[in-house]
C-alpha cells in the first residue's frame, strides 16, 4: 500500500497538469473555431478560411510540439540526474543547451550551408562539446553535485559571453535567432512535430532499456561494478541520450529553461524512487508542465497583446524551484579541510613576486594609456597628443583596474569560504541582482540618468544579497552559491523576455551587461579606485578568520570563531565587492573565478598572499581586457567585461582541468 500511495503522488500531479492544460487548450481552441468545425480542421478537409488554417497549421502543431518537447526535456533531465547521481543535473545546468544554442549562432554566421542538413547537427555538436567540457572539469571530483553545477555554470557563462559578442557585432543577422533561441514554440506547420516525434519515441525506448543500468548507477560505482555493470559505458550512454534529446529540442524551438530540472525533481519529491518510475513520471510531468505553461503564455498574449517566449517564461518559473530543491539537499564538504592553520605572513619570495606584479601593473596601466590604434595602425601617444587622450583613456583604465581588484578579492573570499576552486562572484547572484535593478529602472521610468542607474543597480545588488542570506539560514556556503545561480537564471530569463519584445532600451541593457567602461569619467574612476582600496584595506583585517574558516565548524568554534557569523560576514563582504565591480563593468566576467587560481599557481597560498595576489592579478586582467577590447578590432570596441570573459574563460577551464585541488 505504501508503494501505491507514493505512486499516487506523481500520478495526481501529472493528471492535474494535463487537465489544466487541456482546459486552457479547449478555451483557446474555441476562439479559433466553433466545436462543430473542429473535426473538419482536424481531418484537414475543407480547410478554406483563415481560422481553420490557423487552427490546423498553428494551434494544433504548437500543442503537439509542446507535449513532445516537454516530454523530451523531462526524460533528458531524469537521465542526467540518474546517471550522475546528482539532483541538480540537467541539460540546462550542464550547459548543454547553451552550447547547442551557441553552435547554431556560429553555424548561421560562418557555415550556413550546414542548415541544408537540418539545424540538429550543429546543435548536436555544440551540446556534445559543452557536456564533454562539464564532465572533464568535474570528473576528478567524483561528479559531486556542486562541482557539476559550477562546471556547467562556467561552460554556460563562456557560451553566453561568446554569443553576446556575436550579437553585438552581427545584430542584423542574429536578432531573429536571439528571439527564437529564447524558446519560442510558435509553429507554421507540422515539420517540427514530424521531426521530434520519431526521435522522442526512439529515445524513450532506449531509456527503457537503460532502466536497470541506471538503477545500479544509483549505488556507488564500486558496488555497481561488483554487480557486473560497466559504469563508464552506462553513464556515457545515458548522457549521450540526454544530449540527443535536448539538442533536438533546442534545434526545433530554442532553449526551454528548467523543464528538465523541474520535472524529475517533482517526480522524485512526490515518491518516484525507482529508476523506471523516475523516467516515466519525469517524461509525463515534463509534457504536462510545458503544455500548461505554453497555453498560459498564449492566453496571456491574447489578453495583453504581448508575445512572450515560452522558454523565458518557463525559466522564470523554474528558477525558484531550483532554490527549493537545492535547499533541501544536505550540505557536504567539497574538499578535505587543511590539516593545520596556515601561516598568514608573507615570505620573502612571495613578497618579491607581489612587487613584480605591482610593477607589471604600473607598466600595463601606462601602456593602456599611451598605446592605441588609429586608422594607420598602432600608435604611441606622447606630449600634447597624450594630454588630449589621457582624459579619455586613463579613467577607463583606472575603473577597469578597480573592478578587477574587487572581483579578484570577491573570488578569493568565496573560494576560501567554500573550499571550491570553481566558486566566484559570477555565481553569487549579486551581479545578476545589480543588472536586474537596472533593468527595472530602464523599463519602468521615463528617463534614467547615470546617478539613477547607479542607485537602481545598487538596490538590486543588495536586494539579491538579502534574499541569498535569508535563504541561507544555516550559513551553508554551497547553498548560497546555488541561490546565486538561480537568481542569475531568473535574470537571464527576464532579459530574454525584454529582448524578445523588441524594445530599444533592451540593447542599452545588453551593452551594460557586457561590461562597458565607455561612459566612465574622472569622477567615477576616482570613486571606484577609492572604494577598491577601502574594501581591500578592510579585508586585510580578516586574514585570521579566512585562515580558520576552512578548518571546519568544530575547529573554528574551538579557536574562538563563530562559524555562522563568520560565514555571513564573508558572504556579505564578497557580495559588496561583487556589487561594486558589477556597477563598473557589468555582470559578465571570469576575473573573480580566475584571479585566485593565478595567485595560487604563483605560490601565493597563504591568506594575505592570496588576497593581495588575487587583487593585483584581477586588476591586471581587467586593464588588459579593457585595452584589448578598445584596440583589437578598431574602430569597433569589445566591452571590457566581455573581453575579460572571452580571454578568461579558456584560461579558467585550462587551470581547472590541470589540477582539481588548486
Amino acid at each position: 500500500m505504501g508503494e501505491v500511495a507514493r505512486r499516487a503522488g506523481p500520478a495526481t500531479l501529472t493528471a492535474s497538469l494535463l487537465a489544466a492544460a487541456a482546459a486552457l487548450s479547449w478555451w483557446r481552441a474555441a476562439e479559433y473555431l466553433p466545436l462543430g468545425a473542429w473535426l473538419d480542421a482536424l481531418s484537414m478537409r475543407n480547410v478554406t478560411d483563415t481560422s481553420q488554417m490557423l487552427f490546423a497549421y498553428s494551434f494544433l502543431p504548437r500543442l503537439v510540439v509542446s507535449l513532445l518537447c516537454g516530454a523530451a526535456l523531462g526524460l533528458a533531465g531524469a537521465l542526467c540526474q540518474l546517471s550522475l547521481r546528482n539532483p541538480i543535473a540537467s541539460p540546462t545546468t550542464l550547459g548543454i543547451e547553451a552550447g547547442a544554442s551557441l553552435a547554431l549562432s556560429v553555424a548561421m554566421l560562418w557555415a550556413p550551408w550546414l542548415f541544408a542538413f537540418g539545424r540538429v547537427w550543429p546543435a548536436l555538436a555544440g551540446g556534445a562539446l559543452a557536456a564533454a567540457g562539464v564532465l572533464a572539469l568535474s570528473w576528478r571530483r567524483g561528479l559531486a553535485p556542486i562541482s557539476v553545477i559550477l562546471a556547467g555554470l562556467v561552460t554556460g557563462l563562456f557560451c553566453a559571453a561568446f554569443a553576446a559578442m556575436l550579437t553585438l557585432f552581427k545584430t542584423e543577422y542574429l536578432a531573429g535567432l536571439f528571439i527564437w533561441g529564447s524558446g519560442s514554440l510558435s509553429q507554421q506547420g507540422w515539420t517540427a512535430a514530424a521531426k521530434l516525434a520519431p526521435v522522442f519515441v526512439a529515445a524513450a525506448l532506449a531509456a527503457g532499456m537503460l532502466a536497470r543500468p541506471l538503477a545500479l548507477l544509483g549505488l556507488d560505482d564500486a558496488k555497481a561494478r561488483s554487480l557486473g555493470l560497466s559504469v563508464a559505458t552506462a553513464r556515457l550512454a545515458a548522457l549521450s541520450l540526454a544530449v540527443v534529446l535536448s539538442v533536438n529540442v533546442v534545434s526545433a524551438v530554442g532553449v526551454i529553461g528548467f523543464v528538465s530540472l523541474a520535472a524529475p525533481g517533482l517526480a522524485r519529491a512526490l515518491g518516484a524512487r525507482r529508476a523506471q518510475h523516475q523516467l516515466a513520471w519525469s517524461t509525463a510531468m515534463g509534457a504536462g508542465l510545458l503544455w500548461l505553461v505554453d497555453q498560459a503564455v498564449q492566453s496571456a498574449d491574447a489578453l495583453s497583446g504581448l508575445s512572450l517566449p515560452t522558454g523565458a517564461v518557463t525559466a522564470l518559473l523554474g528558477a525558484p524551484l531550483l532554490i527549493v530543491l537545492l535547499m533541501q539537499q544536505r550540505s557536504v564538504p567539497l574538499v578535505p579541510p587543511p590539516a593545520a592553520v596556515e601561516k598568514a605572513l608573507l615570505t620573502s619570495t612571495t613578497r618579491s613576486r607581489l612587487i613584480a606584479l605591482g610593477l607589471l601593473g604600473v607598466i600595463l596601466l601606462a601602456l593602456s594609456t599611451t598605446v592605441g590604434r588609429d586608422g594607420d595602425g598602432w600608435h604611441l601617444s606622447l606630449g600634447q597628443e597624450l594630454d588630449r587622450l589621457v582624459a579619455l583613456r586613463l579613467p577607463r583604465a583606472i575603473a577597469a583596474l578597480a573592478a578587477g581588484v574587487m572581483l579578484g578579492l570577491a573570488g578569493c573570499l568565496l573560494q576560501r569560504l567554500t573550499g571550491n576552486p570553481m566558486a566566484g562572484p559570477e555565481v553569487l547572484g549579486v551581479s545578476a541582482g545589480a543588472a536586474f535593478g537596472l533593468a527595472i529602472a530602464l523599463f519602468s521610468l521615463p528617463a534614467v540618468g547615470p546617478g539613477l542607474q547607479l542607485l537602481a543597480a545598487s538596490v538590486g545588488a543588495f536586494a539579491a544579497l538579502a534574499a541569498i542570506l535569508a535563504l541561507d539560514r544555516k550559513a551553508s556556503p554551497d547553498r548560497a552559491l546555488i541561490a546565486g545561480i538561480a537568481f542569475g537564471a531568473m535574470f537571464d530569463a527576464v532579459i530574454n523576455v525584454l529582448m524578445a519584445g523588441g524594445d530599444p532600451r533592451a540593447m542599452l541593457l545588453l551593452n551594460w551587461m557586457m561590461g562597458s567602461t565607455y561612459a566612465v569619467d574622472a569622477t567615477a574612476a576616482l570613486v571606484s579606485i577609492a572604494a577598491a582600496l577601502l574594501l581591500f584595506g578592510g579585508l586585510l583585517l580578516t586574514a585570521r578568520m579566512l585562515t580558520i574558516l576552512p578548518l571546519g565548524r568544530g575547529v573554528s568554534s574551538a579557536l574562538g570563531l563563530n562559524p555562522t557569523h563568520s560565514h555571513i560576514l564573508t558572504l556579505a563582504l564578497s557580495a559588496l565587492l561583487a556589487a561594486a565591480a558589477t556597477l563598473i563593468v557589468g555582470p559578465l566576467s571570469f576575473v573573480g573565478l580566475m584571479a585566485p587560481h593565478l595567485a595560487r599557481r604563483l605560490g601565493m597560498r597563504q591568506v594575505l598572499a592570496e588576497l593581495v595576489g588575487a587583487a593585483i592579478l584581477g586588476g591586471l586582467v581587467m586593464v588588459a581586457a579593457d585595452w584589448f577590447g578598445r584596440t583589437i578590432v578598431f574602430p569597433r570596441q569589445i566591452p571590457a567585461g566581455l573581453a575579460a570573459s572571452l580571454i578568461g574563460g579558456p584560461c579558467l577551464i585550462w587551470l581547472l582541468a590541470r589540477r582539481p585541488s588548486s
